[in-house]
């Protein structure tokens, strides 16, 4: 009787260790289970946070660079007239695509237009005349659409003004154009009273990124 109770016990204690290492083994498993839940629902909503940031971030890059080449409309003393914000300012070589025509300020070339109250009969180099207005500079363009009287009058006021030019430009919608860095005001008549008043507000206004630079010693054709 001895032996067998000895074996019987032995053999309980036996059954005793492979339940508790089996109820171990048990919780182990259910740990780890809520441990790579909880990992994978952390790692989930970290990239469904960064994933806003970077459409939000993107979202917000698009705005900005949209902003550079969208026009707002403005009312009150320049009726009609448009503007645009944040335009390139670097030197380049060769011809540039701008976002409106004529083009009012962007990218442009190193040389810039005479504008010391020049009156062109020809077309300019946009590039030129873009550098023009980026030192407050005003360029009067117009069309054939544009009468003889409105052209003499127009180069009337442009020869008597510097920090000013003039050129035909046959790529815009209305007959004369008036242009300053970010701002263009289309008009159909030289006796429009805006133009004094763009005159007077853009020739070294607040708009021009370089105020003072050269409107000599630039291109001359």
């Amino acid at each position: 009787m001895g032996s067998k109770g000895s074996k019987a016990k032995g053999a309980a204690d036996r059954r005793a260790k492979i339940e508790e290492l089996r109820r171990a083994e048990k919780a182990r498993e259910r740990r780890y289970r809520i441990i790579t839940i909880t990992s994978v629902t952390v790692i989930v909503a970290g990239l469904a946070v960064g994933g806003y940031f970077l459409v939000d971030a993107s979202d917000k890059k698009e705005k900005k660079e949209a902003k550079v080449t969208s026009s707002v409309v403005k009312t009150g003393e320049f009726k009609g007239m448009k503007t645009w914000k944040n335009l390139g300012r670097t030197h380049v070589q060769g011809s540039v695509k701008y976002a409106m025509s004529p083009p009012v300020g962007g990218n442009h070339d190193q040389l810039w237009q005479n504008c010391n109250g020049d009156v062109y009969t020809k077309p300019l180099a946009k590039e030129n005349a873009v550098h023009s207005l980026e030192h407050g500079a005003v360029w009067v363009t117009y069309t054939d659409k544009a009468s003889k009287e409105d052209i003499a009058t127009l180069s009337a006021r442009v020869k008597k003004t510097p920090y000013s030019l003039m050129s035909p430009y046959q790529d815009q919608d209305s007959p004369i154009v008036l242009n300053a860095w970010g701002n263009q005001l289309d008009i159909d008549k030289a006796s429009d009273p805006r133009v004094a008043d763009f005159f007077k507000k853009f020739v070294q206004g607040k708009q021009t990124p370089e105020p003072g630079a050269y409107c000599t010693k630039g291109k001359t054709s």
